[in-house]
């Protein structure tokens, strides 16, 4: 039996598809499941998009692009830049990638190897860990607390590099806890990491459109200081729901960029023409839905964390950027994971335990509130009625 190499044990999982796929199968058993743990939102693509892509199809966009991505949707990545951080970036720093994810992939497989270190938030996205663990580098935790309002310490995030790390990921607004981390700490981070020329940084802003209660987004790519070692992340399945469509981008800095568009050749060689064209129409068109999304997301958010806070043993902040809860079940006596798992088999109520996030995350639970508000209050009901009827379960 031909065996495969050693790092692909170290790959790991991002559970909230394990979770779509069990819930899945419970609906298919007749059984009434409400999914609160895939990070998708619940709305249609808008039909001005969609459009997009069915001309660029009658119109013969068949074939291959420049593995950077076609010019017209690399320019206007640009000019949405601009126009929400007020940033002023080249189309040729610019990668078109299928996917936030991707870029992730390369900014992780440029800077891991055995030796190495990488920093990663935690809890925070799962594929970070992941990726760190598959090139052999070292993963190194950030703590993200929430007595810190779920944002990052920058004290305590430089107080963990050393002469081995070589790449910083950081995420704000942040899945799975909603934080979002405030300037002041932005600021004290980026002046710290004038002592360490030689660190890379990947900050993953791909709910940066997504924050509530006039909460400023800020921006990495706002700090000149940094940006010859900056990777920048973005992309349009969140802010335009286009998760199937896997359109995502980035910007890179002139020293990291050719490394960066060779992977994209000898990997997935570009993303398709009619995605691409589709992408122009998201970021030049007009963008009154995103606005009408997030009113829905803020009703939504504003419904779960008081339907969280009302629950026997659970206490919940109120999250201030993308779409996910992050409720501390420490008080029910539950740990994480077998109540996730009871509440989706009991209960109809899929939900992804913090531990799936990291080793921070015990302790918690994560809820899209991606969701109509009728499943959401019925979904927080049936998880009432399970916590005063079930006796807590441990392992």
């Amino acid at each position: 039996m031909p065996k495969i190499v050693e790092a692909f044990s170290r790959i790991g999982e991002e559970n909230a598809f394990a979770v779509l796929a069990r819930a899945t199968q419970l609906q298919a058993q007749g059984r009434d499941v409400i999914n609160l743990g895939i990070g998708q939102p619940d709305f249609a693509t808008p039909e001005h998009i969609v459009e997009a892509a069915i001309k660029a199809l009658r119109d013969g966009h068949h074939g291959y692009t420049p593995a950077t991505g076609i010019l017209p949707l690399r320019e206007a990545i640009c000019r949405d830049v601009a126009r929400r951080l007020n940033v002023e970036v080249s189309p040729d720093a610019v990668m078109v990638m299928p996917g936030g994810k991707v870029t992730m992939f390369a900014a992780i497989l440029m800077f891991g190897e055995p030796g190495a270190e990488i920093l990663y938030p935690d809890p925070g996205f799962p594929i970070y860990r992941s990726m760190i663990e598959f090139t052999g580098a070292k993963p190194v935790p950030v703590p993200i607390r929430e007595e810190n309002g779920f944002a990052f310490s920058a004290q305590e995030t430089l107080s963990l590099i050393n002469e081995r790390t070589r790449l910083v990921i950081l995420n704000s607004p942040a899945n799975p806890t909603g934080g979002v981390t405030p300037k002041a700490e932005i600021d004290a981070l980026v002046a710290g990491l004038a002592a360490h020329p030689d660190v890379a940084i990947l900050s993953d802003e791909i709910y940066g459109s997504m924050t509530y209660d006039g909460e400023p987004h800020v921006s990495l790519l706002s700090y000149p200081e940094i940006r010859d070692r900056l990777i920048w992340l973005d992309g349009a399945s969140k802010t335009y729901a286009m998760t199937g469509w896997r359109l995502g981008w980035s910007v890179w800095p002139p020293a990291f960029y050719e490394a960066a568009r060779k992977l994209a050749v000898n990997s997935f060689s570009c993303v398709n023409a009619a995605t691409q064209r589709a992408g122009i129409a998201a970021l030049d068109g007009p963008q009154d839905c995103v606005a009408t999304m997030m009113t829905a997301f803020d009703a939504r958010r504003k419904l779960v964390v008081e339907g969280l806070n009302a629950l026997p043993g659970i206490r919940c902040r109120m999250p201030k950027g993308a779409f996910y809860a992050f409720p501390n079940i420490r008080a029910t006596g539950w740990k994480a994971k077998p109540l996730a798992s009871a509440l989706l088999e009991k209960a109809g109520v899929a939900v992804i335990g913090g531990p799936d996030f990291g080793i921070h995350g015990e302790g918690y639970l994560r809820l899209s509130y991606a969701a109509s508000q009728d499943a959401i209050s019925t979904a927080l009901r049936r998880m009432g009625d399970f916590l005063e009827s079930e006796t807590p379960l441990q392992g």
